[in-house]
């Protein structure tokens, strides 16, 4: 089979990927990677085959898809952040709530990042390729568009928490309630729209939104699972180019604790140098080693380093994280399932979208405990990392929660299962 894999350009959405595009090609399939040209570097260092493709008047001196989700986000994010993704109080679940996330969603999730950059030269690509299976991940609606227009079958993969997709579910049951005149869905119109304009036949479905199924490689127990099933599969760590330090080879003197922000500027706002070096001055007096993963800058905003603290740009978590005794981290996709995969407890620092998911899922779990970041204090951060690294039941449920990913089929099992769903699919609208 020729498979096509499409993800948005920032390596944190593409790494999840690549053990399953592997696993397919191992099993003899065709595996190519179509992403914006920034991306292209990150592909090609996996091994596996770039396709760039993006509008035609790109330059390198162009925004990526990242950039325009930033700019957008500064204004539109306050809605989707403070939206209640985690159902606290279906009070708020509104038919004017999810409308109106649906129109926030639209021109950020879907338009900007899909439409105008990206959806035209991957629809050509997949008109001349003829892939017989896309996989999309979640933020690359356009691999669905791709798909239909070149009757191949489409997969989305999800790697987190499907806090949109649940609250897509509710918004369609609760626009089926509305007056016709006003049911209206901005993703639909939008979706019906670019078929058209690309000429593209069949109309919009549902499953342009949902993939025609899913693969899902979020932990079952802290899985949210908006209907229609999944096929799981085991998270397989890719930390991308990494060597182990010197000091990672040798035993822990005592417990240690990675603390881990991400990339995140939304986060990164929440965290200036005072406050990452009040951070780590509460914790000075532990008896524990803490590995703090910062960028550059952050790095460099830290005035004052305590004895106990090991300060590193990166360090490929599926080596550091074995070793550890507790993570602190902002709900990251990939530092969650680390710390999943290799049984270590986690305080997760929200900050909205699917954090709070995360967060929930985990303490429910009995696996860690997790704040939203807006409460975020020393002394906050301090109790919750002395109660999950004192007492016995985080650890137990985090390896608990280990045993059940490992209990999870690998990339290399669900070949078979993937090449019978591609051929129920294929040619279908």
């Amino acid at each position: 089979m020729r498979i096509l894999f499409t993800t948005l350009a920032h390596r944190t959405h593409f790494y999840p990927l690549v053990p399953l595009a592997w696993a397919l090609r191992s099993a003899g399939h065709e595996v190519r990677v179509a992403s914006e040209p920034a991306l292209t570097r990150d592909i090609t260092q996996t091994g596996l085959t770039s396709v760039p493709v993006d509008a035609p008047e790109w330059s390198v001196d162009d925004p990526t898809d990242l950039d325009l989700l930033k700019q957008f986000h500064e204004d539109g994010f306050v809605y989707l952040r403070d939206f209640d993704f985690a159902g606290d109080n279906y009070a708020t679940w509104t038919w004017e709530h999810l409308l109106g996330l649906q129109n926030i969603l639209v021109p950020s999730h879907d338009s900007v990042m899909n439409n105008d950059r990206m959806i035209d030269r991957l629809v050509t690509f997949a008109r001349d390729w003829r892939p017989d299976l896309v996989v999309w991940e979640t933020y690359t609606i356009a691999g669905a568009v791709a798909a239909r227009a070149a009757g191949a079958a489409h997969a989305r993969f999800v790697a987190g928490p499907d806090v949109g997709m649940r609250a897509r579910k509710e918004f369609l049951r609760l626009k089926d309630t509305q007056p016709p005149e006003h049911q209206e869905d901005p993703t639909a119109e939008w979706l019906e729209w670019t078929l058209e304009r690309l000429g593209v036949d069949g109309g919009f479905t549902e499953d342009m939104v949902t993939g025609q199924w899913t693969i899902d490689s979020t932990a079952a127990s802290t899985r949210l699972d908006p209907g229609g099933g999944a096929v799981s599969v085991r998270h397989v760590p890719h930390n991308g180019p990494a060597v182990v330090p010197d000091w990672l080879r040798a035993p822990a003197s005592r417990p240690r604790v990675c603390l881990t922000f991400g990339v995140s500027e939304w986060v990164a706002e929440f965290l200036s140098g005072s406050v990452l070096t009040d951070f780590l001055h509460t914790l000075a007096d532990l008896d524990i080693e803490i590995v703090a993963t910062l960028t550059e800058a952050q790095r460099a905003s830290v005035t004052d380093v305590p004895a106990n603290v090991r300060l590193v740009e990166f360090v490929p978590l599926n080596d550091l994280m074995p070793t550890c005794a507790a993570v602190v981290h902002h709900g990251g996709i990939g530092t969650k399932a680390n710390a999943e995969l290799h049984g270590v407890p986690q305080v997760i620092l929200a900050f909205g979208m699917d954090t709070a998911v995360m967060g929930k899922g985990i303490e429910e779990f009995g696996a860690g405990l997790w704040m939203p970041i807006e409460e975020l204090t020393s002394a906050t951060l301090r109790e919750k990392l002395v109660r999950v690294l004192t007492e016995p039941s985080f650890a137990v449920a985090a390896t608990r929660l280990r045993d059940e990913v490992l209990a999870q089929p690998t990339p290399n099992a669900v070949v078979p299962l993937i090449e019978h769903m591609t051929a129920e699919h294929r040619g279908r609208v």
